[in-house]
């Protein structure tokens, strides 16, 4: 939906990337496999990439100050720190008529029964209530030596078939928008196309 980076940003070089999940959800498997899809994603270019979820477990940075938990990543190497949120989850729920469709006159042959019984199917036929869902993610990249954010883009998905295709698709997105948009230097042992 949006992607923003400083002008004058040029394309960063780090040595370790965290990726930590943000979202509230039950039994945590929406965040582990983000983050799971994400590192692999982003390993597929060449970058050193952990997960939030496997070093530090699912409350990650809880009761911790900014100094210890930077001070703590900056101890494991860690030079960057790229999230993803879960800024919302909406579910809609919609009536979708059995039949409607727009015919022109002539197909009535300007008689009143044909016209008739053709909107009579289409006004009577059975509908149906579907529900979609939407996510709003936001996924952002900040220097730990700067404390500064290098990057940031805001997308929706759409009734994702699982939570497995959704954080694939999603990790394979922002991989591929990272390096499009020259937020991080491709390693050179792995100059990837996408």
């Amino acid at each position: 939906m949006s992607t923003w980076k400083p002008k004058d940003l040029a394309a960063k070089k780090f040595d370790k990337i965290l990726v930590l999940g943000l979202m509230q959800e039950k039994g945590g498997d929406l965040r582990e496999k983000m983050e799971q899809h994400l590192l692999t994603s982003l390993q597929f270019y060449g970058y050193n990439v952990i997960c939030a979820c496997e070093e530090y477990g699912p409350k990650s940075f809880e009761n911790m100050t900014e100094k210890q938990a930077i001070d703590g990543l900056t101890n494991k190497g860690i030079d960057a720190v790229l999230t993803v949120v879960l800024l919302n989850k909406t579910k809609e729920r919609y009536y979708v008529p059995g039949r409607s469709s727009y015919s022109p006159y002539t197909m009535y042959n300007g008689q009143f029964w044909n016209y008739y019984t053709t909107m009579h199917d289409r006004i009577y036929s059975t509908g149906y209530y579907r529900e979609d869902t939407k996510y709003f993610w936001e996924t952002n990249l900040y220097d730990l030596s700067t404390k500064e954010l290098l990057y940031s883009i805001q997308t929706g998905s759409f009734n994702p078939e699982s939570t497995e295709s959704l954080s694939l698709e999603y990790g394979q997105l922002i991989a591929k928008n990272v390096v499009k948009n020259k937020i991080l230097l491709v390693p050179e042992k792995s100059q990837k196309a996408f």
